[in-house]
């Protein structure tokens, strides 16, 4: 019979108190009578069954009259229902918001099959963490290895599209035909690559990704009897890859067979493939790992002068996201949890103040028959429908931030378009509103039914006035001012580190710099004489344009898209000083014009420019960066002096170079990141067929007038002089700046959006607690005015609440702060977890916040008309 009797713990409380000693009787009954064991089991089998739906309708039967009872309670009080929807919604739909950002960022990256398996495979030196490989590493690396199913290369590359409308420049993958096969992929029409497509003299194929099969191609469903013009190959389209298929970067137009020879031709210290494979079932990352670091050891001892030093870095594919902008997208998300948190509590404190007033009607209740449990259940039923209307509203909010929210993440990663709320981020939505309507509105209510007896129907609302009852209400705004404090101080180390950053000297001017991308092809610009066709005779027709100071093109910019490469660098005559600290040897190599150090306003610190003489005919020069000349000539002048590349059947790269400029430094990787010695060399004395990638694919233009009104004139120079020759991008070099710092930006302003938000409801949660207490206590107010109490003395007394209250938040507030900047100590560039000027000026927001709120209760009490006070009561 226990077990019968626990059964009817699935009734209501009210249901089982009225109706549980009648059921067990009949069960008792009905078990006598059963004579066998099978007739037992029969009977208490119809006895679960009968429970259990009996039971279901009972609570629903409930949920109706509850459901109904919420909505008259909000219909005849709109402006509470409206506000409680709308304050849920904002909490709702800021963390929905950042959760499907943040989802789609972090947690599921890709939507590939058994992405779990999937690994990107780095070397690792003692100067980069993250080096791609070369071509030779791969193959040894890939034919020894064991834990894989499969592995792929690839690397990206650009082409000039020709024949297809207005030529124009786009980006995509040369991969290795296991590429497809390893993401385990399929394309939407046609094939994927095979051993034949990478075959050494095989017909060109390509495959197309849907955008430019659509955009391009228009959508032509004859497309694979058709071939596409890259630069001035023709390759036939044997594929078209689905609409979500981005990788190996967002922007990625098409897919060519990647060749490296059966063993790779390449040497083995140029580094420009990435690597992805497919873990056998089974296989542990650490095993793997494990395996990769022993064949690495192996490929060190027998090629000790390229491998030295070299290790294999195995990560997951769902790791692409930079630790950095993982820490901050994590800080976000946790700013938004900080907001849904103060949105709850206020929610609470409506709740618990709207609870309170209606403890007449509590008590009438009780007095009639309701017990506890039936008066929780149906506030709690209320709480969670406003709840739920607030959830429909983070909804909408979560649509209409989610466009913004988007540029969090790192724009060229191959994710998921993170502005779509799947059906993974609604359902977060629905347990993060159930949870908001059940935890804040269980305690209010529980707390309100307690002690909801004849004193409450004497006393009505105002037996919730005073003493322990007031404390939870005190307790949740102290909450909000603590969470208010933690954000705002979070927001300002932000801030500072944000300001820290961009007072970084990139060691260039970019103010009034255009910057245009020009990409050539390399089949058609492989010779000298075809460039120097282009180059001088497009650069001497802008530099002679209105306003234009000073005009030069580059290889790479510095903090743009691709780079320059790195090169070992020896032959300096001080071969001790080749290898830093880290026991690199490397240099970032540029080929640039004349003028360039001048456009960009880079100083000049001894020797001179490149200047038009420097071609083929003349004496191998290069401008050198002053850390350059710092780590090979330390201390003497680097004028003069010789060096070369140190790459073997390379004569470009072994022919001497003599110094004849040192230039300063420049952040070409970024203003945070490790920038390498750089060396310029003249772009006219790259030899034919040479190394075009490196030619110069950007011109920049440094102008006295607006560079915006330049761009039209500039493009009708550049396609005079080569009409098929794309203009892929034209921007202020300011731009590409700003660039560096636009996700911390973002996230600056989010986070303050958060802490702004957060701090206005805190505002309002003190303006509620002491308004509604001074309502309450306006009787006593009237009292002690009619005593010979001074408005002074009335209005201190109030603000000295609000007072008390911020001080217990500031100190709560201030240690979590603490412990939230030293957990964001990567990301604030030096700035200290308890900068005091952040700290102060957080300190000084809350209290004007905390006075603002509590000023116009503390008025209106000081302002208490003694006697209509005492003619109410």
């Amino acid at each position: 019979m226990r077990f019968h009797r626990f059964l009817l713990y699935l009734y209501p409380a009210s249901f089982r108190g009225e109706y549980g000693g009648e059921l067990r009787d009949i069960f008792v009954e009905k078990r006598r009578q059963a004579g066998n064991p099978l007739s037992i089991l029969c009977l208490w089998l119809r006895e679960i069954a009968d429970t259990i739906f009996n039971a279901g309708c009972a609570h629903w039967d409930i949920l109706r009259q509850d459901l109904r009872h919420a909505a008259r309670m909000a219909t005849r009080a709109p402006g509470f229902a409206l506000t409680a929807i709308a304050v849920t919604g904002l909490g709702i739909g800021a963390t929905t918001a950042v959760f499907s950002v943040a989802d789609h960022a972090l947690l599921h990256p890709f939507t590939f099959s058994d992405a779990n398996r999937l690994v990107q495979i780095w070397q690792r030196t003692p100067a980069y963490s993250h080096l791609e490989l070369s071509p030779p590493n791969f193959y040894d690396w890939r034919r020894r290895a064991g834990s894989f199913e499969t592995m792929a290369a690839y690397a990206q590359f650009r082409w000039n599209v020709v024949g297809e409308g207005d030529p124009q420049r786009i980006e995509g993958t040369a991969a290795t035909p296991d590429f497809f096969k390893v993401l385990s992929v399929k394309p939407l029409t046609g094939r994927l690559f095979t051993d034949e497509d990478a075959r050494e003299g095989a017909p060109r194929t390509v495959i197309l990704s849907y955008s430019f099969w659509q955009t391009v191609m228009g959508g032509r469903m004859d497309v694979l009897t058709k071939s596409v013009r890259l630069d001035n190959d023709s390759f036939s389209i044997v594929g078209i890859m689905p609409p979500d298929f981005v990788f190996p970067f967002r922007g990625g137009q098409l897919w060519i067979p990647l060749s490296l020879g059966d063993p790779p031709r390449d040497a083995r210290d140029d580094y420009y493939l990435d690597a992805i494979a497919r873990l056998k079932p089974g296989v542990s990352m650490q095993q793997a790992r494990t395996e990769m670091g022993l064949i690495a050891d192996r490929l060190a001892s027998e090629f000790p002068r390229e491998n030295e030093k070299m290790s294999a870095v195995v990560e997951a594919l769902s790791d692409q996201v930079a630790p950095q902008a993982r820490l901050l997208l994590w800080a976000v998300f946790g700013a938004s949890l900080c907001m849904l948190l103060i949105a709850c509590t206020n929610l609470a404190n409506l709740f618990l103040t709207k609870s309170i007033s209606r403890r007449k009607e509590l008590a009438v209740r009780a007095a009639i028959g309701a017990g506890r449990e039936r008066l929780v259940r149906q506030l709690l039923t209320e709480s969670v429908l406003l709840a739920a209307g607030g959830g429909a509203v983070g909804i909408l909010v979560a649509m209409a931030a989610l466009p913004f929210l988007s540029s969090l993440v790192p724009g060229r990663l191959p994710l998921a378009d993170a502005n779509v709320l799947d059906a993974r981020v609604l359902v977060f939505t629905a347990v993060l509103t159930l949870g908001t309507g059940l935890i804040f509105g269980v305690l209010p209510a529980w707390r309100v039914s307690h002690g909801v007896d004849q004193d409450g129907l004497r006393e009505g609302s105002r037996s919730g006035i005073g003493g322990h009852r007031d404390r939870m209400r005190s307790a949740l705004v102290v909450a909000e001012i603590t969470i208010s404090l933690l954000l705002l101080v979070s927001a300002g180390l932000l801030l500072r580190a944000l300001l820290r950053i961009q007072a970084i000297d990139p060691g260039f001017r970019p103010d009034r710099v255009l910057a245009i991308q020009t990409p050539i092809p390399m089949s058609r610009y492989s010779l000298v004489s075809t460039r120097m066709a282009f180059y001088p005779k497009v650069l001497s027709e802008v530099r002679a344009l209105p306003g234009v100071s000073a005009a030069a093109c580059i290889s790479s910019l510095p903090m743009g898209p691709g780079g320059g490469g790195i090169w070992p660098v020896t032959g300096t005559g001080n071969a001790e000083n080749e290898r830093d600290s880290n026991g690199t040897k490397t240099v970032g190599m540029r080929l640039v014009s004349s003028s360039y150090f001048e456009t960009m306003a880079i100083p000049l610190r001894s020797g001179r420019d490149i200047s038009e003489s420097d071609t083929l005919e003349a004496p191998p020069v290069a401008v050198v960066s002053q850390s350059f000349a710092e780590r090979y000539w330390p201390g003497r002048d680097p004028i003069g002096r010789r060096f070369h590349f140190a790459f073997e059947n390379f004569p470009f790269a072994q022919q001497d170079k003599t110094v004849v400029g040192v230039v300063g430094d420049v952040r070409f990787r970024g203003l945070e990141r490790l920038n390498e010695p750089q060396v310029y060399l003249p772009y006219k004395q790259l030899p034919d067929r040479t190394s075009v990638f490196y030619s110069p694919q950007e011109f920049v233009v440094r102008s006295s007038l607006d560079t915006a009104a330049l761009s039209p004139s500039i493009r009708r120079i550049i396609q005079k002089a080569d009409p098929e020759l794309p203009i892929s991008a034209i921007r202020p070099m300011r731009d590409i700046v700003d660039t560096q710092t636009a996700p911390r930006s973002m996230q600056l302003h989010l986070v303050f959006s958060f802490a702004g938000l957060s701090l206005f409801l805190a505002g309002i949660g003190i303006y509620g607690l002491l308004s509604f207490a001074v309502g309450q206590r306006s009787a006593e107010f009237g009292l002690r005015i009619a005593l010979g109490a001074q408005p002074r003395n009335i209005l201190s007394m109030v603000l000295r609440e609000g007072i008390i209250l911020a001080g217990l938040g500031g100190v709560a507030g201030l240690v979590l702060s603490y412990f939230a900047g030293w957990s964001m100590q990567a990301v604030l560039a030096g700035v200290s977890p308890l900068d005091p000027a952040t700290v102060a000026a957080a300190a000084i927001v809350a209290l004007v916040m905390t006075l603002s709120g509590s000023l116009l209760p503390a008025v209106r009490a000081m302002r208490t008309d003694p006697a209509s006070v005492i003619r109410m009561d």
